[in-house]
């Protein structure tokens, strides 16, 4: 059996459009042939560089504003539930370990799509490591191992550093896709073109 493309998806729990493409990749994915590597990673330290204190959603209002009333037409056309949480944006660091360390188990996704479910679907703060610990819990994972993991030095370092490797790479929001030709993708709106570019379409080709 041919092996299936993959197609990266850099994500960020912080991130409002991510939690579009988060709850919609794979049923797209699966329906293009190609597997999805899922890549939590932080922005933070990415904004910092540029001198953003916050998300630039916050820092240009007239741009918040229509993101948030965005972000609520678009949800509600997937049949997505949708409250902002506050405060915004969310501290996602506790949840992006986790993740990470999930994304070598098979719950990595359904902890991913969670967590985003939480955050902007009911409006709940992540930050705190309770909240998170809920939510693994909820998925009837052991909480105990999960979070020894998650919070481990190895996993702190290899987040550091896969967060570097986005910097590195040129990403500057999220979503983020990569195709494994090494083509970049931005944002929720992208999705469909990146798979497509992944499974092999390219524009002009018969």
């Amino acid at each position: 059996m041919a092996r299936r493309p993959v197609l990266e998806f850099w994500y960020e729990f912080a991130s409002s459009y991510s939690y579009l493409s988060a709850m919609r990749i794979e049923a797209l994915a699966e329906g293009a042939g190609v597997d999805i590597r899922w890549r939590p990673f932080l922005l933070g330290p990415i904004f910092a560089a540029q001198g953003w204190t916050s998300s630039p959603f916050n820092l240009y209002p007239a741009k918040g504003r229509y993101m948030w009333r965005d972000l609520e037409r678009q949800a509600a056309a997937l049949g997505l539930p949708f409250r902002k949480p506050d405060p915004f944006p969310q501290n996602g660091l506790i949840a992006a370990r986790v993740a990470l360390y999930g994304a070598d188990h098979p719950w990595g996704a359904t902890f991913t799509k969670a967590v985003y479910r939480a955050e902007f679907g009911e409006g709940r703060a992540i930050a705190d490591p309770g909240a998170v610990q809920a939510i693994v819990a909820h998925l009837g994972l052991d909480t105990d191992h999960v979070m020894k993991g998650a919070q481990g030095d190895a996993n702190k370092t290899r987040l550091k550093a896969l967060s570097e490797e986005a910097r590195s790479r040129g990403i500057f929001g999220a979503p983020t896709f990569f195709t494994e030709d090494g083509e970049m993708f931005w944002g929720n709106d992208r999705l469909e073109q990146a798979l497509a570019w992944a499974a092999g379409e390219r524009p002009g080709r018969g």
